[in-house]
This record gives C-alpha cells, sequence and structure tokens, in this order.
C-alpha cells in the first residue's frame, strides 16, 4: 500500500519568511516603540526661542552687560527681553513666586535668601563689584571700625549696596546708634562728601564705573585701603580681597597713588530651575564670551567662575565651565544642535533595546524554523522505534507515516532553511523505504523526492 499523495506538491516557501519574521520582529518593533514613547515622556520639550532677563539701570554696567547678552544670543535666534531695574534686589523679586515676571537676572554677592535656593540657579560668578570707600577722614584711616561716630552714606535703603554695606559695618560694630547712616543714592552720597555733609561713602560698582572717576582724581577725597580686606572676606563667602594696583586707573598721573587693597562682591548670572536648560546654556556661554575679558582688577578668563556661595549651579553651566560647548555645540547651529541633544536621548534607550535584538531576533527566527522540522524528526524516530517494537502493526505504523508524510509536506520553511527540509524529507523517505521492506506494502512508492 504506498502513500496517496499528489505526484508534485509546491513546498511552501515562498509566504514562509515574510510570516516568521512579521512573528518575531512585530513584538520587537513593539518593545522599541515602546522603549520610545517611554524615553520621550522624560525628554525636555524644545525652548522657547525668547525669555526675560531682569538687568539695571538703563546705562549702569547691569544694563550694558545685559544688551551685550541679547546681542549675542540673538544670533543664534533667541530674543533675549532686558528689563531695567533698580538693581539685584528687585531682580531677585522679579525671578521669585509661581509667577515671576523674569526667568534669569543679575545678582549681586549677599542679596539672595536661603529660601532662593529652592527655585534658583547660578550661571556663574561674572564680574567683581568692588565696595569703594570714599572718605575725608585722616590719611591712617584703614578700617572701617575708625568710622564709629561718623556720618557715612551706606546707600539706599531696598538696595542691593545698603544690604552689603550694613553687613559690613555689623561686622564692624558699627550701628545706628554709634554713627550717622545716611541711606542715599551714589551721586547724592558724593554731593555731600564734597560738601562736607558727610564723612564717608561707600559706593559698591566695578572698576570702569564712570561715577568713580570724579572722586579718584580729587585731591580732598580719599579712598579708603582696607587693611582688614582678608577678614572680611573670610567672613562673607561672597566677597574676594581686591588689589587695585598702583597707577592702574591712569598711569600718567599715577592713580591710584599706591597699591589699595579692597573687597569685592561677585556678581552672578542666576537663573530660575525651571528656565530651559538649552537656554541655561545660551545664556552662560553668551555671558563667557562677554566676561572672559580682562580689566583693571584681573587677568584675561579669570571670569566666569563655576562657583557660587549665593545659589546652587545650574549642572549645565557647570558643565559649560568646565568642559566647554557640547559636542554639537561645537559644530551645528543652535538650534540643531539642541534638536540632535534630545535626539540622542531619545535613541539612547532604542539602541540598547536594539543591539542585543539584533543578535538575540536572528537566533529566534531560526529557532522557530529548525524546532518544525525537530518536532517531525522526532514523529520519525519515534515511529522507527515502533517498528521495531512493534513489526505487526502495520496498518497503524503506514497511518502514522501517511500522517507524517503529508505534515512534511505541509511545513512552511523560508528559503534558506530549504536544505534541511530537504534532509527531512530524505530522511521521511528513508523510513517510508523501511516499511515497503517489511514485505507488507507494495515497492512502489510515489515519495520519491
Amino acid at each position: 500500500m504506498a502513500l496517496n499523495r499528489p505526484a508534485f506538491k509546491r513546498p511552501k516557501f515562498e509566504r514562509a519568511a515574510w510570516r516568521e519574521w512579521l512573528v518575531i520582529v512585530g513584538p520587537a518593533a513593539l518593545l522599541i516603540a515602546a522603549a520610545f514613547w517611554l524615553t520621550s515622556r522624560f525628554v525636555q520639550p524644545a525652548p522657547p526661542n525668547t525669555f526675560v532677563f531682569s538687568a539695571g539701570a538703563e546705562g549702569g554696567a547691569y544694563y550694558r552687560y545685559a544688551i551685550k547678552y541679547k546681542e549675542i544670543l540673538a544670533r543664534d535666534g533667541i530674543k533675549l527681553q532686558v528689563q531695567t531695574s533698580a538693581g539685584a534686589l528687585e531682580n531677585l523679586s522679579r525671578m521669585r513666586g509661581a509667577m515671576p515676571q523674569a526667568s534669569a537676572g543679575f545678582v549681586q554677592g549677599g542679596t539672595t535668601l536661603p529660601e532662593d535656593s529652592n527655585n534658583m540657579l547660578s550661571l556663574g560668578r561674572m564680574f567683581y563689584e568692588l565696595v569703594w570707600v570714599f572718605h575725608r577722614l585722616p590719611n591712617d584711616t584703614t578700617q572701617l571700625a575708625q568710622l564709629r561716630g561718623k556720618r557715612i552714606a551706606v546707600g539706599p535703603i531696598g538696595s542691593g549696596t545698603n544690604q552689603l554695606v550694613m553687613q559690613l559695618l555689623r561686622l564692624s560694630d558699627i550701628t545706628p546708634e554709634n554713627a550717622t547712616l545716611v541711606a542715599t543714592s551714589a551721586k547724592d552720597a558724593l554731593e555731600k562728601l564734597n560738601a562736607g555733609e558727610i564723612d564717608a561713602a561707600f559706593l559698591v560698582a566695578g572698576p570702569e564705573a564712570e561715577i568713580l572717576q570724579a572722586p579718584l582724581r580729587s585731591k580732598d577725597i580719599k579712598l579708603m585701603s582696607l587693611a582688614q580686606a582678608d577678614a572680611y572676606a573670610m567672613r562673607l563667602a561672597y566677597l574676594s580681597r581686591i588689589t587695585l594696583h598702583q597707577g592702574v586707573v591712569d598711569l600718567k598721573d599715577n592713580i591710584p597713588a599706591r597699591d589699595v587693597p579692597m573687597i569685592g562682591a561677585g556678581a552672578i548670572v542666576a537663573a530660575r530651575d525651571d528656565l530651559h536648560p538649552a537656554l541655561q546654556f545660551a545664556l552662560a556661554q553668551a555671558a563667557a564670551e562677554v566676561h572672559k575679558r580682562p580689566s583693571i582688577i584681573h587677568a584675561e578668563n579669570h571670569f566666569p567662575q563655576s562657583q557660587s556661595s549665593e545659589l546652587p549651579m545650574s549642572p549645565v553651566a557647570e558643565r559649560f565651565h568646565k568642559s566647554g560647548p557640547p559636542f554639537f555645540q561645537r559644530y551645528l547651529p543652535f538650534w540643531l544642535a539642541v534638536w540632535m541633544d534630545r535626539l540622542v536621548v531619545l535613541l539612547i534607550p532604542v539602541v540598547t533595546i536594539l543591539v542585543p535584538l539584533i543578535k538575540i531576533v536572528p537566533m529566534i527566527y531560526s529557532w522557530r524554523i529548525r524546532k518544525r522540522l525537530w518536532h517531525w524528526y522526532e514523529a520519525l524516530k519515534k515511529l522507527e522505534l515502533d517498528m521495531s517494537d512493534n513489526p505487526a502493526d502495520h496498518a497503524t505504523h503506514l497511518a502514522e507515516m501517511a500522517r507524517i508524510d503529508e505534515a512534511v509536506w505541509a511545513i512552511p520553511v523560508p528559503v534558506e532553511y530549504s536544505d534541511q527540509y530537504y534532509n527531512l524529507r530524505a530522511h521521511a523517505e528513508y523510513v517510508q523505504r523501511r516499511l515497503e521492506s517489511q514485505g507488507t506494502v507494495p515497492a512502489a512508492s510515489s515519495t520519491a523526492v
């Protein structure tokens, strides 16, 4: 009895490959898509193209620096809206609260509150604001404690100058009870000092400030040489000892006539912590371009400094100050670099999953194909053993052989595995011939390959 099957039946090669790949690659693709989606939930959105910067009085150093920032950022398509203000304290006020009026601004050392660290970051210390003490007292007046009992201009109430000066005077045990403290602007303070209405005036300003030129050249007004400058810098972390070297203001007229030890408060660029990291980076980069230049009190590249005792450092700005611009920022326009940075963040988990999948998917694909063939090899082996153990049960063996033969013809096998498929058919033919050799089935067979 020969097996009843067609003389030729086309093996299922063509559709097998894409079906197998669909079964295996489909779940892998879904896994990658899920990883991409999950990562996208943690990626910062694209930055806005405009934000507000609170500077200072128009014409002052804060305002001039902010305008330079604006010009630099405009090259990258970022619009910086510069607002005038009364100074550091108003800048801080604008950045506080749930509905801030500004996203960034200048902050003078010593003016922040502890709670400002909850929602503000420092982009770095950018320049010094020197504490200038002009007076009409004897030349040996070199300590702030010597101002006890004197009339002293301490800056307008509510200003950064007033806040800083009051801290210095308290350290020197000078209070409203043992001195006359006059709260007035820098311009009025110098006028009163010239007129002899006060004995000393505190000004907080950069060395290039125009208002300093007249008192520095005056024959009646002296600049205090602060003998305890190092001590103040040690007591207040936001202060630094600065030396105003002889002749540095004017070499021809030798102003000042000697080295003058002074103290300076570090001015920082502060930003709200919800300002987009890309804009924090862009602003820090613009500030670095402006403040890296030398001045009469420091060398080139002294600023910006990746340090701040007032506010925690922005991680973005800190990386910039230590390592410079990231890779894409060095070679691509700002917005394209931002897009590439976001794309890299998105692709990292995808690639992490994709690399092992590239190795695993072909292995799973091969295993699935081989498993189909192995199943019928196992069935043939079992049939052979039963033929040896129960040789008289020919009808059952023939029926099982017919079932196996039909199933082998129907196996969908990709063409690249056709050699293994034909090996299985050859082994099926071998078992069929053993059945025929038992003499209970006709010798002719249509199972030849």
